[in-house]
């Protein structure tokens, strides 16, 4: 039941925001700073939030009349060879990453991009390197 309510909680989540959004579009006459872009960013949240509880709640109400596949569909989300293809295939997403992040970093100087957008690229790539490098240690020791 736990899972329905934070399901509920999303769409309602989602809706306000929504809603909250759209209003504030349509209220406010010139907006200056932050305020140009929040409500189209609380529009994106928004339409995730709602989404994402609606896709669990349909999903639950799908399985609530055949628990046979509810039952084969959580043997398979646990199965070990399921996962170990799942952790393989983040593996391979993280190496393309840091190919991708380096070259988009390297684009945006060549192109004198906003020096601000150009390091958070460094900050985001430096931090995903870290975050690899920390949890590769992390599983050294333990294994």
């Amino acid at each position: 039941m736990k899972k329905s309510v934070a399901a509920y909680l999303l769409v309602i989540a989602g809706v306000v925001l929504l809603a909250g959004s759209l209003y504030f579009i349509r209220t406010v006459q010139e907006p200056e700073g932050v305020l140009r872009t929040l409500p189209f960013i609380c529009i994106g949240l928004g339409s995730g939030l709602f989404g994402s509880g609606m896709g669990e709640l349909i999903g639950q109400r799908a399985l609530k009349n055949s628990p046979a596949i509810a039952k084969q569909m959580e043997i398979n989300k646990n199965d070990e060879r399921n996962i170990a293809i799942a952790t393989r295939a983040k593996a391979k997403a993280y190496d393309m990453m840091v190919f991708v992040f380096g070259a988009l970093m390297l684009a945006f100087a060549l192109m004198e991009a906003d020096l601000t957008v150009v390091l958070l690229l460094v900050f985001a790539y430096l931090f995903t390197i870290g975050y690899g490098i920390y949890y590769r240690f992390k599983y050294d020791r333990e294994m």
